[in-house]
């Protein structure tokens, strides 16, 4: 797995998970929604900890070149 999150892209995973974990342990979320909104909260984080995703892989967004190209 090459890296294809740039840190920006990481650190916004892991805000929008936070709030979403927020609002399903406060019961702001319920019922199904809340269960697939707090699974995807899981897959967001993973994937910010591992700096790969699958999703831009398919369709070829790389934000981590972006970032390592304004270095050199």
């Amino acid at each position: 797995m090459k890296r294809n999150l740039g840190n920006l892209d990481r650190i916004i995973r892991v805000i929008i998970a936070a709030v979403i974990t927020l609002l399903y342990f406060t019961n702001v979320l319920t019922g199904i929604a809340a269960i697939v909104l707090f699974i995807l909260a899981g897959v967001l984080v993973i994937t910010a900890l591992v700096g790969f995703c699958p999703l831009y892989a398919l369709l070829g967004i790389n934000t981590y070149a972006a970032r390592q190209g304004k270095l050199q």
